[in-house]
Order: structure tokens, then C-alpha cells, then sequence
């Protein structure tokens, strides 16, 4: 069974810094594209960067120059650097990975990871 969990949330004053990860673990062939997204109180969860698995970047345009998405492929991990934090910020953050079970699938699947509270107040 395939898992990712997230892990770094926590409470942060308006422009500070917070680093999040997100592990997979299972028994899987590969992962391709992963991503965050994040959902706030009463909105619907919105994009805020992605990766492929050669490390292009993808970025919501609210998030271009103060968040970086990266990852480490052996370690199966992504990460997200959060800089400049704004109260705007608050909110669920979701990882997301596109996996292939196996070798000879076709196709990946989506799984995502339980979520981490990020919370931007003084």
C-alpha cells in the first residue's frame, strides 16, 4: 500500500520561513510528478507548485519567488520551501504524487498525503 506523509507544519509569524516534506513509502515501480496543493477554511484546494521527475518546476503565480519545490528521488521525498509568509498562506497544505505500481502499467495514479497545518499569524 502506497502512503505519503506529510510533515512541517506549524504555527509562523507573517514573514517567516517553514519547510515542508512529504515521504512516500509502499511498494511502487516509480514516481513521476509530484505536487503541493493547499486548501483555507471555506475555499477549494488550489495548486501551488509542482515537479516532474526531472525537476522542472511548475509554480501558482501567487507562490513564483517566495516558495521552491524540490525533491530527492532516493529518498522518494518532496519538499517545500516556504519563504514570506503572508496570513493569506494559512492553510491545509496536500502533497501529491502520480505513481506507477508497476513496471508494465500504463498509467499512474494519484495519491495524496493526509495534509499538514500551516498557519500564518502574529
Amino acid at each position: 500500500q502506497v502512503q505519503l506523509v506529510e510533515s512541517g507544519g506549524a504555527l509562523v509569524q507573517p514573514g517567516g520561513s517553514l519547510r515542508l516534506s512529504c515521504a512516500a513509502s509502499g511498494r511502487f515501480f516509480s514516481i513521476n510528478d509530484m505536487g503541493w496543493y493547499r486548501q483555507a477554511p471555506g475555499k477549494e484546494r488550489e495548486l501551488v507548485a509542482t515537479i516532474t521527475s526531472v525537476g522542472t518546476t511548475n509554480y501558482a503565480d501567487s507562490m513564483k519567488g517566495r516558495f521552491t519545490i524540490s525533491r530527492d528521488s532516493a529518498k522518494n521525498t518532496v519538499y517545500l520551501q516556504m519563504n514570506s509568509l503572508k496570513p493569506e498562506d494559512t492553510a491545509v497544505y496536500y502533497c501529491k504524487g502520480m505513481i506507477r505500481l508497476t513496471g508494465w502499467d500504463p498509467d499512474d495514479y494519484a495519491y495524496w498525503g493526509q495534509g499538514t497545518q500551516v498557519t500564518v499569524s502574529s
